[in-house]
Formats: C-alpha cells, sequence, structure tokens
C-alpha cells in the first residue's frame, strides 16, 4: 500500500464531489494506492483556502500551474470551466501525471482531439467523468447486454431530462451561454455515453436542436435547452435519444429502454437502485418485467453496504470512479471510459449538432 498525491483544479459541485471521493475510496474498495489530498485549485486565493480547509487538503491555490507542476501532486483531477481542460490536461501529460478530466472533454472537438493524443502520447493513465454509467444497476444492465442474455439488441430509447431551466423566468447564467454549457454539451453526453457503453458505436445520426426560451431575465440565451437524436448503431439496433434541461418535473431523468429478441431492460436513475428486466421465456401467463432491486450480488454494490436493497447513491458512482482511476495508475492499464472514449461521445455530439443544422443524416466517421 503506498500513498498518492491527488491534485483537484476546482472545487465546487464536482471539486467537492471528487474530494470526497479521494477521501473515501481508500476504505471503500482497500485501493492499493491510497490518495493523499494534496492541493487544490480555485479561481482565487479566498476560494481556494476555503475548499482546503473544508475538504481537508494540504494545500492550496488559485494558479493551476502551480498545482499541476508541484512534484507532491501526483494525480490530477480537472473539474474546471471546459474552456481550460485542454491546456491544463496537456499540461500533465507533458510532465507524465495521469489525469481525470470532468466532461464534456475541452470546450470544442479539436479540444477533445487534442487532449486524446498528449494523452496517449504520454502513456500515462487518463480518464473521463462518466459517472452515471457506474451504478450497479447500470452495469448489470451492461453485463446482461454483452452476455447475450436478452438477445440481439434491436431498439435503444434513451433520455437525460432535468428541470432546472424550465422556469423560463429562471434568470441567465454561465450556463446560458457557450455551446459546451448547454443541453448537448451539458446533458447529452452522460445518455451518448451510455448508449455506447450498453449497445456499441453509433454509425450515424439525425437530430433536431432547439432554444425555447431564447430570453431569460438578465440576458439572451446562445445555447440550446433541448434536443432530440435518432441513431443507428453499428451493430444494426435503431436508436432514439432526448435530452432537455427545461423538462418539467424531471429532476434525474437519466432513463433507457433496451430491447432484443429474447428479452428487454428498462432503468431510470430516480429509482437508481432498481433494474427492470423482461424475459421471455415461461408461460406467456406470467410473462412481464420483473424489478429487480440492486444487492451484493451486482457490481461494485458490497463495497458499499451488505444489505439487497439498501442501495447507493451519487457519491458512491464518483467513488467508483476514483477506484478506477487509481487502478489505471497502479496497473498501467487502461480504464474505461479513457479520453478516446470521451472523444467518440464528443463525435457524437458534433455530429448531431450538424445533423440539426443541415436537417440531414451525419455519418459519425465523418467528424
Amino acid at each position: 500500500m503506498s500513498e498518492i498525491g491527488i491534485g483537484i483544479l476546482g472545487g465546487g459541485y464536482m471539486g467537492k464531489a471528487h474530494a470526497v471521493a479521494m477521501a473515501a475510496v481508500g476504505a471503500v474498495f482497500n485501493t492499493a494506492l491510497r490518495p493523499r489530498l494534496e492541493m487544490v485549485c480555485a479561481s482565487s486565493p479566498d476560494s481556494a483556502e476555503r475548499y482546503r480547509q473544508a475538504y481537508g487538503f494540504a494545500r492550496a491555490t488559485a494558479d493551476w500551474r502551480e498545482l499541476v507542476h508541484d512534484p507532491r501532486v501526483e494525480a490530477v483531477v480537472i473539474a474546471t470551466p471546459q474552456e481550460v481542460h485542454r491546456q491544463i490536461a496537456e499540461a500533465c501529460f507533458a510532465l507524465g501525471k495521469p489525469v481525470l478530466c470532468e466532461k464534456p472533454m475541452g470546450a470544442s472537438l479539436a479540444d477533445s482531439a487534442a487532449m486524446v493524443a498528449a494523452a496517449e502520447a504520454s502513456g500515462v493513465a487518463n480518464m473521463v467523468g462518466f459517472n452515471y454509467i457506474r451504478t450497479p444497476a447500470s452495469q448489470f444492465a451492461r453485463a446482461l447486454v454483452a452476455a447475450g442474455d436478452i438477445g440481439e439488441i434491436t431498439w435503444f430509447r434513451g433520455e437525460h431530462t432535468e428541470d432546472f431551466y424550465a422556469n423560463p423566468e429562471t434568470p441567465a447564467s454561465w450556463r446560458t451561454s457557450g455551446m459546451a454549457n448547454g443541453t448537448m454539451g451539458d446533458l447529452a453526453p452522460h445518455m451518448v455515453n451510455a448508449a455506447l457503453a450498453l449497445i456499441g458505436p453509433i454509425a450515424r445520426v439525425m437530430a433536431e436542436v432547439e432554444t425555447v426560451h431564447k430570453e431569460r431575465p438578465g440576458g439572451q440565451v446562445t445555447n440550446d435547452d433541448h434536443a432530440q437524436m435518432i441513431c443507428r448503431f453499428e451493430n444494426g439496433a435503431m436508436g432514439q435519444m432526448y435530452f432537455s434541461r427545461i423538462a418539467t418535473g424531471r429532476k434525474m431523468g437519466y432513463a433507457y429502454e433496451i430491447t432484443g429478441t429474447k428479452g428487454a431492460i428498462r432503468f431510470d436513475q430516480e429509482d437508481q437502485n432498481a433494474l427492470w428486466l423482461y424475459r421471455m421465456e415461461g408461460p406467456e401467463a406470467e410473462r412481464g418485467f420483473r424489478k429487480i432491486l440492486t444487492g451484493p450480488a451486482h457490481p461494485d454494490y458490497e463495497p458499499f453496504c451488505q444489505g439487497p436493497g439498501h442501495g447507493t447513491g451519487y457519491q458512491d458512482q464518483i467513488i467508483i470512479e476514483a477506484r478506477d482511476f487509481l487502478r489505471a495508475i497502479e496497473t498501467g492499464e487502461a480504464q474505461w471510459p479513457t479520453f478516446r472514449d470521451g472523444h467518440d461521445v464528443n463525435r457524437v455530439i458534433a455530429a448531431g449538432l450538424a445533423a440539426s443544422e443541415s436537417k440531414t443524416w451525419k455519418d459519425i466517421k465523418d467528424f
């Protein structure tokens, strides 16, 4: 067992989640590498010091370069605005330091392509923060599909819907400007990542992207509120996806349905400790979806709780992510999703935006 110094860039919502995860992961998973919260970086010295005291870091800074170049910081978590993801990641890789970067990777497709190149040239561990797919229920769904338990996949429907901007009187903010902060940059990547993980590569897409509330108190809205996408997977399956930040009543609508030739699966993150499974077997009168409550028999559940149905939560997904990142560093073996996997998500998003603009199907291979 050995220590590894962790630096986290950003101390807000996700910065806190990663700090808590790094503080807990050693005890939860008995990891060979034990994180040491070495340094946190924020936008000002005062906020950085506040985060240092709150989360238990040894030191704080308002200069990301100081954190990246510090010899006691041996691995870096990037939880900053997307505009600086690329330059931070490139600086880390130049020094041979592993990186876990929040999605979306960079502010553009060119950014994420450059980040992949830098990551692969360095040969060090790199991961993207897609945490929702790591619930025990979704890991179980992924295993069922991969094992062929529900047969050949014919159809997928996914959504990531929330309502934090459903009220048109909610003031404009940083979220309402810049493409990376719109629904296609903020929410859509999570469900696209799920589609790729559950079903496989996407061949082509058609999409419509729309801003419903073009003005809000305090300014104009320059990015999208919701979008719909239809797709064809490389394995032949059809797909539909919908993304929205104005889905009235939805709080964590990360949900999907998968139809196969021998069964089907349904999942909704608002009930994240349950999976609905249908198997085409037995008497017709007894067939139907069964609600399966997650428990120690499901992936990555038992380290948190020994009681079936007691459940795991959002923070636990980040702890699982931290375990995978530490494993990649320790073993030198890539852990999904790597920067290349994150770039594949961005390619689908770019194709969707282009399809909406041209009103034509777009092949993912062209992006």
